[in-house]
């Protein structure tokens, strides 16, 4: 083996390792941030597809593009839990001056 084998290879196993190193600490926390995790789908974003659910042995729908996990519905696909959007109206009162 040549030295440049050798580098490619040892570049090779370097990305490897890296990818395994990142993969592992995204599973014991996958989605970080301010806000605790989705109980529906415990951080990923996907959740099993409907599809998948009642399938019949076929690939797949065009929701899941085939993979069988959709986006979670109670996150949005974020992974995280989030305040939920209100809208609040406050109308003046009518009082005499």
């Amino acid at each position: 083996m040549g030295p440049l084998v050798l580098s490619q290879l040892a570049t090779g196993l370097s990305v490897l390792a890296g990818a395994v190193l990142v993969k592992s600490v995204m599973d014991q926390k996958p989605m970080a941030g301010p806000f605790p995790r989705c109980p529906s789908c415990n951080g990923t974003g996907r959740v099993p597809c409907l599809c998948s659910r009642w399938s019949d042995g076929d690939v797949g729908c065009s929701t899941c593009a085939g993979s069988g996990r959709m986006g979670c519905s109670s996150c949005g696909g974020s992974g995280t839990g989030r305040p939920l959007p209100a809208r609040i109206a406050i109308r003046p009162s009518n009082r005499p001056s």
